[in-house]
């Protein structure tokens, strides 16, 4: 069943509401008003089922701290925190009056993210591209590029995973109560200690001997845990016994390596980088307005495609969330071979035709200067909405964690934009008090 707000509830006597003792034009109050969150109630109420029961979170809180979430780079732990703490926030969910109580259990969250999926959070997304008017969003030219949304894993090397694999075959030993031929602690202990810095020419040989000791001891007791599980046992664990032995048994120049035996998706891609020459995570795609600078649209890929076979599934999904196909999509170097894609001229820096006159190169030098300017805004995802590190699970994370960043960024553009208004309108009446009249350009 699905919990609602009431639009007009029966107020208390002994309570103050939230809108008596709050600024109205605080950017979050007005930004609350803009976002339509009677079509958001009822695109995401399809995931939610109708029998009779006890009434779910209200959709518009849990949404409303996803949102805020993202706006603010927090964590599930921390936005409830400053949630109880904030009353604008809690205004911005639909709150009457102020609570002193976290408003649901941070795993709610989490059961948000996977009941919404992948079109949920788009439809979020979109959401926050009709708040900006339709000129801004549907403009001809747009900027694309890729970036790796790194996963939350270690630095992946051969004999950690190793390792890895024969601390879960003990787990499991444990848990199903198998007792294994030797469990190797001690050994394995000091094989760690003996297998670091093989690069040194003095301890090259004695660290390969420890690196080669460990994967032996990682199969012996693989293979003795599956001698000794019963049929059901084998099912029940044949998704990670196929993920032991895939560790195994990959080379150095292994096509489908597993970089994380929690994360077994997790691909490696080579950036070109001096400071970080590979990145362990998945390739996101950006589509950024030229002039208006609005995100509008952000796509999670799984597998590691080349980039310009990113293009036509970004462009569908540009053209769904703001209804406009636009003209031209102006890319760097990476999009090489690509120079229409469903109808979109793809353009990107290159020599210039000797034959061009000046109006013509100067037109391309600033198309192609201008491509650099959704650099930052991929920085600003990375560092200010949560996708420098992914910490949410599998493959559905990864597709959610990008749309929502990009939602957050989005909104975090309409806030400021809501915050210079506000001050201009300020700055006017001081203006006009004092009569000294009204100057934009000097004013800014």
């Amino acid at each position: 069943m699905i919990g609602k707000i009431e639009k007009n509830p029966q107020l208390e006597m002994f309570k103050v509401p939230l809108k008596h003792f709050i600024k109205e034009n605080h950017e979050l109050v007005l930004l609350s008003v803009k976002i339509d969150w009677e079509k958001i109630e009822s695109e995401l109420g399809v995931y939610y089922c109708d029998n009779n029961g006890r009434p779910c979170i209200p959709i518009r809180t849990i949404a409303g701290i996803v949102l805020l979430k993202r706006m603010f780079n927090e964590s599930d732990e921390s936005v409830l925190d400053r949630w109880v703490e904030n009353p604008y926030w809690q205004y911005f969910c639909g709150e009457v009056y102020f609570q002193h109580k976290l408003p649901f259990d941070r795993t709610e969250l989490i059961k948000f993210r996977k009941r919404i999926g992948e079109k949920g959070a788009e439809q979020l997304l979109k959401m926050t591209v009709q708040l900006f008017p339709r000129k801004e969003v549907q403009e001809d030219e747009v900027l694309i590029d890729t970036t790796v949304q790194e996963k939350n894993i270690t630095y992946p090397t051969d004999v950690k995973l190793q390792k890895k694999v024969i601390e879960k075959c003990r787990k499991i030993a444990v848990k199903e109560r198998i007792r294994l031929r030797q469990s190797y602690k001690r050994e394995l202990k000091q094989l760690m200690i003996d297998q670091r810095f093989h690069s040194h020419p003095r301890r090259r040989k004695k660290a390969m001997a420890a690196a080669r000791r460990i994967k032996v001891i990682a199969g012996r007791v693989v293979r003795d845990i599956e001698r000794k599980m019963d049929n059901s046992q084998k099912e029940k664990y044949a998704d990670e016994l196929a993920i032991f032995n895939r560790v195994l048994t990959q080379e150095r120049n292994s096509s489908d390596k597993v970089y994380s035996i929690h994360q077994p998706h997790v691909k490696c891609i080579a950036k070109g980088k001096e400071a970080k020459k590979y990145e362990f995570g998945n390739k996101s795609s950006i589509v950024k307005t030229r002039k208006s600078g609005i995100i509008i649209g952000a796509m999670a890929f799984i597998e590691n495609l080349y980039d310009g076979d990113t293009l036509l599934p970004q462009l569908e999904q540009t053209q769904r969330l703001t209804g406009h196909k636009p003209k031209v999509g102006i890319a760097d170097r990476g999009y090489k071979g690509r120079k229409n894609v469903n109808g979109v001229q793809i353009i990107i820096p290159t020599r210039l035709p000797a034959l061009a006159n000046n109006y013509q190169k100067q037109k391309m030098r600033k198309r192609f200067r201008a491509r650099a300017g959704i650099e930052p805004i991929i920085g600003h995802l990375k560092q200010d909405h949560r996708m420098s590190r992914n910490y949410l699970l599998d493959e559905q994370g990864d597709l959610v964690n990008t749309l929502l960043a990009a939602a957050g960024f989005n909104l975090r553009k309409m806030l400021q934009r809501i915050k210079a208004g506000a001050l201009e309108i300020f700055a006017r009446l001081v203006w006009v008090v004092f009569g000294l009249g009204w100057n934009r350009k000097f004013a800014s």
